[in-house]
């Protein structure tokens, strides 16, 4: 994290690729186009990136989000609960061009949280009984049988919200506070892709989600919000 000055976490997006190594895992907020970094993710595809495993909900779609990441060659892995969202992201695990770890949404969610609260993992009922449960450990409770499920963990957050202050405590957008407050605890670097930046004291403690102790870098956003979508501000019309 970089010190002193009243902006000292706002970087150039360009700085993404001092950020990011070869192998990398990436925990990418979003569920479906709602709360992903666009502009952190088309940085990310202009780099010649290797071998990246990507945790998100899914794989945004057909060239949008972390679906243009499909055709760069970058991605080894996905981890995520709805890749049918995106048709490219199933031709490429059919390809064999792109492995893929099915989630469950409640269970992805939950061994994101585990990861950033230093939770080893926890047993759940969901998937128990089925091919997602393969190969893990089972657990007899009440009569009943649970899968241990491991946390999740990443090498860097990249994750999306409204506004931000200059400390780095964030707002987000609605329904954009999905996976991006818990994606902000478990990621060894959190950049945060923000619409706004704001004097520290200006947001009320009721609004921030995530404190400005888990975000390490602020990039601002080059969407605008355009009838409830964000859009790239440099291919308006």
């Amino acid at each position: 994290m970089r010190g002193g000055g009243i902006l000292s976490k706002l970087i150039k997006r360009t700085e993404l690729s001092n950020l990011i190594k070869d192998g990398d895992t990436l925990l990418v907020g979003g569920f479906g186009l709602s709360g992903t970094p666009f502009t952190l993710i088309d940085e990310l595809a202009k780099l010649d990136k290797k071998k990246l495993t990507v945790i998100s909900n899914n794989l945004g779609e057909k060239d949008k989000g972390l679906g243009i990441l499909l055709h760069t060659g970058c991605l080894k892995k996905a981890v995520g609960s709805y890749f049918t969202s995106n048709r490219d992201a199933v031709n490429e695990w059919s390809k064999g061009n792109l492995e893929i770890e099915l989630v469950p949404q409640g269970t992805l969610a939950e061994r994101i949280r585990c990861g950033g609260a230093g939770i080893a993992g926890f047993y759940t009922k969901t998937a128990a009984g089925t091919k997602l449960a393969e190969g893990k450990e089972e657990r007899v409770f009440d009569g009943e049988t649970y899968i241990l499920e491991k946390a999740i963990k990443g090498d860097v957050s990249l994750i999306k919200a409204l506004k931000a202050d200059t400390k780095g405590n964030l707002v987000y957008d609605h329904t954009g506070r999905n996976f991006n407050p818990v994606m902000a605890t478990a990621g060894k670097i959190v950049i945060a892709e923000v619409q706004e930046i704001v004097e520290a004291g200006e947001l009320s403690p009721y609004e921030i989600t995530t404190p400005h102790v888990y975000v390490d870098y602020l990039v601002m956003s080059n969407y605008v919000k355009v009838g409830g979508r964000y859009v790239d501000a440099g291919k308006q019309n």
